[in-house]
């Protein structure tokens, strides 16, 4: 008398599914496996594209304000760039908050390129707008140009005391950093 067999006694799938599921499992849990390994080979690789410690250290710095007298500058270097710190006088915040904005070829108001309540400082990125030559007028030796601000020697472009074009060939005022005052005396570039 011969027996039948049924799909359930050879292990094949059944109707309850018994087969199906642990072959599922398996596939779920070696899909895992590959899925975590992956993760562990990458993530160094990728973290290793993050900036280093000293690059983020750079990423703003602090300048003391105290040591620049009123008409002098400073230049520091933040993110490769230098940046011009002018602790400008009466005389030149007046004659920058008089310049009629039909004057310049890329019109923008002193009190737009400054903090409120700190007009005596003008912090700008000291690369012209031209071809990023550096500018003369940090120095109290430097041309500064017809409007007293900044003079570069390379093409005849100048600057007044808001760092705003006024001659020469650049097509653009100098640009202003993300900087914050953090005390009178302080402040925070980047």
């Amino acid at each position: 008398m011969a027996t039948s067999l049924s799909a359930s006694d050879h292990g094949a799938s059944s109707p309850h599914g018994e087969g199906t599921s642990k072959r599922d499992f398996l596939k779920l849990v070696t899909g895992a496996a590959a899925l975590v390994g992956t993760g562990a080979i990458v993530w160094p690789l990728i973290d290793s594209m993050n900036p280093s410690q000293d690059v983020l250290a750079l990423g703003s710095i602090e300048v003391n304000l105290e040591p620049i007298q009123a008409g002098m500058g400073i230049t520091v270097l933040w993110r490769g760039k230098p940046i011009f710190v002018r602790h400008r006088t009466e005389k030149e915040i007046k004659e920058a908050e008089d310049v009629s904005l039909s004057a310049l070829s890329d019109p923008e108001t002193d009190a737009a390129r400054i903090k409120a309540g700190h007009a005596q400082w003008i912090v700008v990125v000291g690369i012209c707008t031209h071809l990023g030559c550096v500018p003369l007028g940090n120095k109290p030796s430097d041309p500064r140009g017809e409007w007293g601000g900044w003079f570069c020697p390379c093409h005849g472009s100048q600057y007044d005391t808001s760092g705003r074009v006024r001659h020469g060939p650049a097509p653009a005022n100098l640009p202003v950093p993300p900087y914050a005052f953090e005390t009178d005396t302080k402040i925070k570039i980047g």
